[in-house]
């Protein structure tokens, strides 16, 4: 059973967990759980894609209920008039805020993309970040004796391929259980002291005008027990109830849409 953050007539958002796949690819022919394939199971409706988290990323995704919401939905994605918020567990310290404005070259799979332009420009991309917080523990890792870690909130204003993950890393500052952009031993240390055995990175919030009703929507996805467990470890559970909660939240609550 999938987590159900809001749902009316029109649209659906779910806590995507880590691991799953949102629809069918014939590049993960092996796979039988499905975001998609599941929900529509659970409310026993078709549901459209309207955006993706990447497979590894756990948090907010939205589903639209008719292909014209879907419509709508994805212009808003296109147009970037809805604000998407991430948290992230890095390595290393990180402090202050800023903008990172910093074009991505597209990354391009050896498979899906054998017929696209290798030579095409970078594309402009841009993440504004900031650190909440910090932890250093006495585990090695490398040639260092402690292991030092930030949680950070990222805002990417653009939607690059693996943007969040190649930008913290463009900052020295990788996102744990990266293997792809990351940091190896990093990456098999927090595994084996602290249980952050996946990519630690999750879509905490979307903020955006209902495309039915112009209502603001605010939803928000939990954190799952691998969070929850980082979070108490390095002594950040102050910051929990910020993270943490599911909930939608309406500018209006009285005015939710109802079936």
């Amino acid at each position: 059973m999938l987590e159900i953050i809001y749902q009316d007539r029109w649209l659906i958002a779910v806590n995507k967990p880590s691991g799953w796949l949102v629809h069918r690819s014939w590049l993960d022919r092996h796979e039988t759980v499905f975001v998609m394939q599941t929900l529509r199971d659970q409310i026993g409706q078709h549901v459209f894609t309207v955006h993706r988290l990447d497979r590894p990323t756990s948090g907010v995704l939205l589903l639209a209920l008719s292909s014209e919401v879907a419509r709508l939905l994805s212009q808003q994605f296109e147009q970037h008039s809805l604000q998407k918020t991430y948290h992230a567990v890095v390595r290393g310290w990180m402090e202050g805020e800023e903008t990172l404005d910093y074009a991505l070259t597209e990354e391009l799979d050896k498979i899906a993309d054998r017929f696209s332009n290798p030579d095409k420009a970078p594309q402009p991309a841009v993440t504004h970040w900031k650190a909440l917080a910090t932890a250093e523990l006495p585990v090695a890792v490398s040639r260092y004796p402690g292991s030092r870690f930030s949680l950070v909130e990222l805002k990417p204003d653009t939607g690059r391929k693996h943007q969040l993950r190649r930008h913290l890393r463009h900052l020295r500052h990788p996102i744990i259980g990266d293997s792809a952009h990351g940091d190896l031993k990093q990456n098999r240390s927090a595994a084996q002291h602290f249980g952050m055995k996946r990519l630690m990175l999750h879509a905490s919030e979307l903020s955006l005008t209902h495309p039915v009703t112009g209502e603001p929507l605010r939803l928000r996805a939990g954190l799952d027990a691998v969070w929850q467990g980082c979070m108490t470890a390095f002594g950040w559970e102050a910051f929990l109830p910020e993270v943490q909660r599911v909930e939608f939240v309406a500018a209006n609550p009285q005015d939710r849409a109802s079936d």
